[in-house]
């Protein structure tokens, strides 16, 4: 299976599509719509899926994803100077990345890394 190439597209839910597309297009990610339920935003590679869950609840589905990144810092920077949503700025961790965060309307969790540098 070393031949096997695998991406992968998380699906977010969300309350309300046009709020969300508008959301991620702001973060400057590429959107489009499947239908009145269902969209896709993109940005440098990564796909995320946006579908309307009926009775969305943040505090019960929302989901996590993890961006792996080559500089946190700099993905930081660019979320921030969109001035929507919550963006934490990148701490560095116990086990040797440099992790920030942004919450999405939905209340969905888009946490960012990247290696910290050796010796740091």
């Amino acid at each position: 299976m070393d031949d096997v190439h695998v991406h992968a597209s998380p699906v977010l839910p969300v309350a309300d599509l046009d709020r969300a597309l508008a959301h991620y297009a702001a973060l400057g990610f590429s959107t489009s719509r499947h239908d009145d339920t269902y969209g896709f935003a993109a940005w440098a590679g990564l796909e995320l899926h946006l579908a309307v869950v009926p009775g969305h609840d943040p505090l019960r589905t929302a989901s996590a994803v993890f961006l792996h990144v080559p500089d946190a810092d700099a993905v930081a920077a660019l979320l921030v100077a969109t001035g929507v949503g919550r963006t934490t700025s990148p701490v560095d961790t116990s086990y040797g990345m440099r992790e920030g965060a942004h919450v999405d309307p939905d209340g969905n969790l888009l946490r960012f890394g990247s290696p910290l540098a050796s010796g740091s």
